[in-house]
């Protein structure tokens, strides 16, 4: 797949259920946004790709974007709603965890973990807020974007198309377990079986974790119905 003009990706040799195909590391001119893990090789393999790095920019601190941050012995910036590093312009993006910033470059976008190349992003309870998720693909659905370069997985070249399908998917979830609760079905496991039937079984954990942060959703919107815990 082509990158988007001025943009050069190097994914790192991380693969996991969580990182999919690994982490997307992208150089732009000098710049590199998420320098990612630890890794020897893939350090090498960033450093070849810019040549000269000049700064790195990072959407949000998990390890598997920003362990690699100092290794490149410049200035590591974190920027907050409307600062800019480098050539990119920051707009807060929280949801995947409170800091999760995605970086405007022109109609590029690069959103780390709030949306993927392929498959639905983990939004943890307690760390992460589903509430403030559903905000963030709000928040980048409203902009006119020609491409996004996310966190995992390939670039997303129908931008609008797929926050569409992530705003439908996390609702048609809570559609689902809201039904579930009011049938009275109170128990993890039959509320999984019921509202995330889909999932296999390896990810059933993750699932349990997704499912109590629909949880904590209702619950802020005062909407769980009685006998439901967290």
């Amino acid at each position: 797949m082509r990158d988007p003009a001025g943009v050069t990706r190097v994914r790192a040799d991380n693969r996991s259920p969580l990182t999919l195909d690994g982490t997307n590391t992208y150089v732009v001119g000098g710049w590199v946004v998420d320098p990612g893990p630890l890794l020897e090789g893939h350090i090498a393999a960033v450093r070849k790709a810019a040549d000269r790095v000049e700064g790195v920019v990072l959407t949000h601190d998990h390890a598997d974007h920003s362990e690699a941050a100092d290794a490149f012995r410049v200035p590591v910036h974190r920027p907050g709603e409307g600062d800019e590093a480098g050539p990119f312009t920051a707009l807060a993006t929280p949801g995947h965890s409170a800091d999760s910033v995605s970086l405007l470059l022109g109609r590029t976008c690069f959103t780390g973990d709030t949306v993927l190349g392929e498959g639905s992003v983990f939004v943890a309870p307690g760390e992460g807020s589903l509430s403030a998720y559903l905000d963030s693909l709000r928040r980048l659905r409203r902009l006119d974007l020609e491409v996004i370069c996310p966190g995992h997985g390939p670039y997303v070249w129908e931008p609008a198309a797929k926050l569409d399908e992530y705003l439908e998917h996390r609702l048609d979830r809570e559609r689902r377990l809201v039904a579930a609760l009011d049938e009275g079905l109170r128990g993890e496991d039959e509320l999984l079986d019921r509202a995330w039937s889909d999932a296999p079984e390896h990810m059933r954990p993750l699932a349990a974790l997704s499912l109590r942060a629909h949880m904590e959703k209702l619950a802020e919107e005062g909407r769980l119905p009685p006998g439901a815990r967290l």
